[in-house]
């Protein structure tokens, strides 16, 4: 039971930071100046750290034994 619950979380938190991930690259914005790329976001990075957390969550609940 223990290990389905962690793999559901991982499995999650995976998908999470791909799709949070994914926003806030396309929320990024880029400008040229004075010969150099300069890139700016306007994203929430906030989704991508929670969604790291539930993934870490669910790796620690799959691989440690409680008892």
């Amino acid at each position: 039971m223990k290990d389905t619950i962690g793999r559901i979380l991982t499995i999650g938190g995976v998908l999470g930071i791909i799709y949070y991930g994914w926003q806030y690259y396309e929320e990024s914005e880029s400008f040229e100046a004075f010969g150099a790329d300069f890139a700016i976001s306007t994203g929430d990075y906030n989704p991508i750290i929670i969604s790291a957390v539930v993934m870490l969550v669910g790796i620690i609940i799959t691989k440690v034994n409680f008892k």
